[in-house]
């Protein structure tokens, strides 16, 4: 399975946080399953650091390449195709980086792994549990 990590999920994971159910946990270690990070989750990351919204032991610039690394999660580059494929997407949801993920998980068959229950009402695949 190909997962994509929604931008709190990967915080979480990193974090090893309760939030992330052992089931889930079990999903994301399984080496049998590609698990990708979107380049519009670390330019979440970075916006919300830089305005002290969210506190990491390390800057974002080393926190992020060091989480991927250490859990063997590919990056996501946005593409244009997503960006066109994000410009599609109904107003469901009024979060950018959020709509992003959604049509970059559509466009590279992803299932998105997600608690927002916002991004449920989009046609893209969500993996919780």
């Amino acid at each position: 399975m190909r997962l994509l990590l929604d931008t709190h999920s990967a915080l979480w994971m990193f974090a090893g946080s309760p939030s992330i159910s052992v089931a889930l946990q079990h999903d994301l270690t399984d080496p049998a399953h590609e698990l990708f990070f979107s380049d519009a989750s670390a330019w979440e990351i970075v916006i919300k650091h830089s305005l002290g919204k969210l506190p990491l032991p390390e800057p974002p610039s080393t926190f992020v390449p060091s989480m991927l690394v250490q859990h063997g999660i590919a990056r996501l580059p946005i593409t244009l195709e997503a960006i066109f494929d994000w410009g599609r997407l109904p107003a469901i949801h009024r979060d950018p980086f959020d709509r992003m993920l959604i049509a970059q998980a559509v466009r590279h068959g992803c299932a998105l792994v997600t608690c927002d229950p916002e991004i449920q009402k989009y046609s893209v695949t969500v993996h919780w549990r």
